[in-house]
């Protein structure tokens, strides 16, 4: 693995921390002063920095349900409970993946596996997270659904959703493969709507089952096949009038 890899997993901070690290000379692996921010580090090698010896954690992943009113951060100026008030504190030290504003709730997947983090989030990768979203009117689905689908601009940047589906008059469910900030509140926002609660209920095929608000669980092998992005596949013909525009399906469904 290589130097600055290694010390990122160590918890020592961003890669770029890790290079700069190497860069003052902080670093030696078996006694040896490490410069070359090339080196790979070896099965038994002696990692040290700052005199300390640097230990890789093995990796963990979870999901947390995470409530309403707590923040995606390790502190909190305003003493507002974050994620990691959730999480025991034996566990290594871990990152979330994908934040949620502290007035949105649902899944997010916590861990200290950096090149996990990296896949989930890398826009090329396009994973599919699934919202279900309420309303402070009806949700007019032939005047503004194929708006929300063709996309437009938002202070973030450039919005689209992937779909949206009317469950009910004041609740929609939408699916996303990008990641900007407040990108549902905004888009709704611009078309005359105000967002009351907001769910992230599913990322890939991983969906939040029966874990409750503030409750965590440990991901295995299975659970991290979900979180990759499936092939699309199209929808079976239903035979419920369509519910979100013209030529689009309905989805009754709860995820």
């Amino acid at each position: 693995m290589r130097l600055n890899r290694y010390l990122a997993a160590a918890g020592h901070g961003s890669r770029r921390a890790c290079e700069d690290l190497i860069r003052e000379g902080r670093v030696t692996i078996n006694g040896k002063l490490i410069l070359n921010l090339a080196t790979e580090v070896r099965e038994g090698d002696a990692v040290v920095v700052n005199g300390k010896l640097a230990h890789v954690a093995e990796k963990l992943v979870l999901m947390l349900h995470k409530p309403m009113n707590v923040i995606c951060s390790t502190v909190d100026l305003e003493g507002r409970k974050t994620v990691f008030d959730f999480i025991p504190k034996k566990f290594p030290r871990l990152f979330y993946v994908g934040r949620l504003d502290a007035d949105s709730e649902g899944l997010l997947i916590m861990t200290n596996d950096g090149d996990l983090s990296q896949r989930l989030t890398h826009p090329a990768y396009k994973l599919p997270k699934t919202y279900h979203v309420w309303l402070d009117r009806d949700f007019d689905a032939v005047e503004h659904a194929s708006r929300l689908l063709k996309g437009f601009p938002i202070p973030t940047g450039m919005g689209r959703f992937e779909s949206v589906y009317k469950v009910s008059p004041r609740e929609i469910k939408v699916v996303l493969t990008q990641g900007l900030k407040r990108q549902i509140r905004l888009m709704l926002h611009r078309l005359g709507y105000r967002v009351k609660r907001l769910v992230r209920t599913q990322i890939g095929t991983l969906t939040l089952e029966d874990v409750k608000p503030g409750e965590w669980r440990m991901l295995g092998k299975n659970d991290l096949a979900k979180l990759s992005p499936a092939p699309r596949k199209s929808r079976p013909a239903t035979k419920d009038k369509p519910t979100v525009a013209p030529g689009l399906p309905s989805d009754k469904t709860e995820t």
